[in-house]
């Protein structure tokens, strides 16, 4: 059976506005698909959602959309998005109108079943994320166009393979498959040389999108259109395969893929095969991702400029925490960032910050006290007292919890282009979840002579978010480096390599497969990206800094 070929053209809300032209025209192509949720987004489409009860979507979608409406047709390419968010139902009525007013015939269908808000109170949107089989059902009535909510991001892949091959929901191998596929394009550029540790061996200014070729039996090729920028190779693959996972065991709501199982091979210039997925039954619960306001925040930075900087902060600190005392936030975080250089040649790299986050649940304790207790001291405090910019009003911070609950908690609906609704029953077998068994390691290498360098001149790294946990994903580009990290890399020299781990639950996950070793770092993003925790609250360079830090590495590999 000829493979079916699906590209992406957004991973996020606010990607590249004209992927979804440069997809269409750049290539052959079946199916696109558009991401455009995250964690953070489903809290920002909520915010609107209070101010506009018919908005609760991705707003430059119908705009790419209108662009390229017509030539999508022409070109006889479906496409599938959860450009929906909280309302896909009103999202697709919007694109009927649009489709009906520049007079293009396209079916559009949507899905439903993922809002949960009602049974959560006290949150401002709580979704379940829902597998790929509602968005079978409306393709294979035959929708030119799929709306959906919050859907697992690898649905988006599934769904339409599922349709194509008619797998049935117990065909777990060539889901997984899939999933793995799905979820290397999900973020878009991030799997052609974008955010990749070796983004100097390719051109990678502006990356081309990916797609995949996808075969009956759920093994895939990833690859680009021809021209376009960037790289397909194992590292930029594997770099995605990491992202945002934890163990071999990668759960979603129609099966779980077993990343210990995954091979790569490289299949000529930028094509990269994916066979050998195994899938499982999925876990008998779905995560449901609740987001709520946490309160207010503010936050000031002042720069520290020359000599004397620890005595200079420390001068500060005291003033807020006296100007404050009577009304103190519920939560207070100062952080010394030493940027500052000796006998410096500019100003700004004499300079150091101190930066003071605050957070309460009433918003005139983080809100006008604080701004005018750091206003005030303008004149009475540290010498060349001056900060980033004048501290304003406390903003509303969100706070990112997951739940779990049973496949039955949700009304899974498919709404096809004609307004039939289509049920998609849960699934029939589930598995519980359990954690990979431990790989023996690969035999060491053999004594020899070190040298001090960064763990990034023989280790790549890609790190990201979920919820308040954060993964950072290591691999090997040589199976000699691999005998080396799965070695030296444990979660001890993890600790002490980034210190911000140090008092926090670390695990490790070896996916041999991958040459790769997956750490997870529970709560270090304390309640999410949206509650802005630490510098970097998504933690996406967090795998560049444990890159750049040095160990004793044998010179062979250097």
């Amino acid at each position: 059976m000829t493979p079916l070929r699906i590209g992406n053209f957004s991973g996020f809300y606010g990607d590249r506005f004209d992927a979804l032209r440069e997809m269409l025209t750049g290539g052959e192509v079946d199916v696109l698909t558009g991401d455009y949720l995250a964690e953070l987004t489903m809290l920002i489409l909520a915010r609107d959602r209070l101010k506009d009860p018919g908005a609760g979507y991705a707003r430059t979608f119908p705009r790419q959309l209108e662009d390229c409406l017509g030539l999508a047709h022409e070109r006889g390419v479906r496409i599938v998005t959860n450009a929906g968010g909280l309302n896909p139902a009103g999202l697709a009525h919007h694109i009927r109108e649009s489709a009906e007013r520049l007079g293009i015939p396209v079916r559009v269908a949507h899905v439903e079943g993922d809002d949960l808000t009602t049974a959560h109170p006290g949150a401002l949107a709580a979704h379940a994320y829902l597998g790929g089989f509602g968005i079978a059902e409306c393709l294979r009535a035959g929708a030119d166009i799929v709306v959906t909510g919050r859907v697992t991001d690898a649905a988006l892949v599934t769904g339409p393979a599922a349709a194509h091959f008619g797998w049935r929901p117990t065909q777990y191998d060539p889901l997984a498959g899939a999933v793995v596929a799905g979820h290397v394009l999900e973020c878009g550029t991030q799997a052609t040389g974008g955010n990749y540790a070796f983004f100097r061996e390719g051109d990678t200014r502006r990356p081309g999108f990916p797609l995949a070729e996808i075969h009956a039996d759920g093994s895939s090729v990833l690859t680009k259109h021809p021209g376009t920028g960037g790289l397909v190779d194992v590292g930029t693959v594997t770099a995605q395969l990491l992202y945002e996972t934890g163990g071999g065991r990668y759960a979603g709501p129609d099966v779980t893929a077993r990343l210990d199982t995954v091979r790569l091979s490289q299949d000529g210039p930028d094509r990269l095969r994916i066979e050998g997925v195994r899938g499982e039954a999925p876990p008998p619960t779905l995560k449901t991702g609740l987001n709520r306001l946490g309160g207010f925040r503010n936050e000031v930075v002042f720069v520290l400029t020359g000599l004397d900087i620890e005595a200079k902060a420390e001068l500060v600190r005291a003033q807020l925490t006296d100007a404050l005392a009577k009304a103190p936030p519920a939560e207070v975080r100062w952080d010394l960032v030493r940027t500052d250089r000796a006998d410096a040649g500019t100003e700004e790299t004499a300079s150091a910050l101190l930066r003071l986050v605050v957070r309460d649940t009433d918003e005139k304790v983080v809100g006008r006290a604080l701004s005018g207790a750091a206003v005030e001291l303008a004149l009475a405090s540290y010498p060349g007292f001056h900060v980033l910019s004048p501290p304003g009003k406390g903003s509303p911070y969100g706070v990112f919890e997951d739940v779990y609950v049973p496949h039955g908690a949700v009304d899974h609906v498919a709404v096809l282009h004609d307004g039939r609704r289509i049920p998609v029953p849960p699934p029939h077998e589930t598995r519980a979840l359990d954690a990979v068994p431990q790989p023996p390691p690969p035999p060491p290498l053999p004594p020899g002579p070190t040298r001090r360098a960064p763990l990034g001149l023989v280790a790549g790294a890609r790190s990201g978010d979920k919820g308040g946990d954060a993964n950072v994903g290591v691999w090997a580009r040589t199976d000699d480096a691999w005998r080396w990290l799965a070695h030296e890399l444990t979660t001890e020299r993890f600790r002490q390599l980034l210190p911000e781990s140090r008092d926090l639950p670390v695990s490790r996950h070896p996916l041999p497969n991958l040459r790769a070793l997956n750490f997870v770092v529970e709560g270090i993003l304390g309640a999410g990206v949206a509650a802005r925790h630490r510098f970097d609250p998504q933690a996406k360079a967090l795998g560049e800094w444990l890159r750049s830090r040095h160990l004793d590495i044998p010179e062979a590999l250097l």
